[in-house]
């Protein structure tokens, strides 16, 4: 998380300019309640989509090839706003709250936390972007929404153009490997794990510390949604389902490659680049792979953005 600076205004402001419209935003309600985050997202609008599974909560704008951009945790959408300010001169940017996370719904857990599994929250994915008339596009995923647009990209291989992962690595690698490193590095991975209400609870408090001493305007923000009980839950029912019913799903693909161009970038400042071949381990599971670190921390689309658009817009492109 980062703070809102003048330059990210300057950026966002730079790029609202020129904003073209979405030529198709009446497939979506447009909405802009109290808890708006166009702030954030200069000459974007806000809508809800209702999917088979859930209500999903999102940010559009522009024109030019559809581009999806998906969030981790604990966060929302927002924290695609530096990247999404630039990229909407060129494409037509959807960035959504994932199901559980933000302002978008909370469905109920379902038998394994199958509600919560990578292959639902894909499928809300896939029938946003077709509400607003996209059957095939790009898709840009962080922490969470890169485990996200893996499955997406496995699961519905012929809407998905090309693909970019930040850094990550593949949840069935992880949970196959573990070792001190990761266990010190990715402690939430198992203590988020836990039934419920435990690790809720330990949140919860968490959180409401964080609040009462934070000051910067984005991670007030993320705070906003993501100390609420229903939220902490979606989370944690993210993370159950992940290290439960999305590791059989993993399993049963893992002859499947991704068939798209795959881009992975990774903080070389995060335990991920420190701990892991990145790039090694991604080329095991696609078909046209390439990668590289990135002088930034986990939030790697956060702390360089610039560093991260000069990889994508040439990946996107080509």
């Amino acid at each position: 998380m980062d703070n809102l600076t003048r330059r990210d205004l300057l950026r966002m402001a730079a790029a609202a300019a020129a904003l073209p419209a979405l030529p198709c935003a009446a497939a979506a309600q447009t909405t802009a309640g109290p808890g708006s985050t166009l702030r954030f997202f200069p000459g974007f609008k806000s809508a809800r989509v209702k999917t088979s599974g859930a209500e999903i909560n999102l940010v559009h704008a522009g024109s030019g090839p559809p581009l999806l951009l998906i969030h981790g945790a604990p966060q929302t959408h927002v924290s695609m706003r530096l990247l999404a300010a630039d990229l909407v001169k060129d494409y037509t940017v959807i960035a959504p709250d994932l199901r559980g996370y933000g302002e978008s719904g909370k469905p109920p857990d379902g038998e394994n936390h199958a509600n919560y599994s990578k292959r639902a929250m894909a499928l809300d994915q896939v029938e946003v972007m077709k509400s607003f008339g996209f059957d095939k596009f790009a898709v840009v995923g962080h922490d969470r929404g890169g485990r996200v647009a893996h499955r997406l990209a496995l699961d519905h291989p012929d809407q998905v153009t090309r693909l970019c992962v930040l850094d990550i690595i593949p949840t069935y690698y992880l949970y196959t490997h573990v070792t001190i490193d990761f266990i010190q590095a990715y402690f939430h991975w198992f203590n988020n794990v836990r039934a419920a209400p435990a690790p809720e609870n330990d949140l919860l408090k968490q959180y409401e510390a964080q609040k009462a001493r934070v000051t910067n305007e984005i991670q007030l923000e993320y705070l906003r949604t993501s100390s609420l009980p229903e939220n902490i839950h979606g989370m944690c029912e993210d993370y159950r389902a992940g290290a439960s019913i999305d590791l059989k799903h993993d399993e049963a693909d893992l002859s499947k490659k991704i068939a798209c161009p795959l881009l992975t970038l990774w903080g070389l400042k995060s335990p991920m680049g420190r701990i892991y071949d990145v790039l090694a381990i991604w080329k095991e599971r696609g078909i046209s792979v390439t990668g590289k670190g990135v002088a930034a921390g986990h939030n790697v689309q956060e702390d360089a953005p610039a560093e991260v658009l000069a990889e994508l817009r040439p990946f996107l492109r080509a």
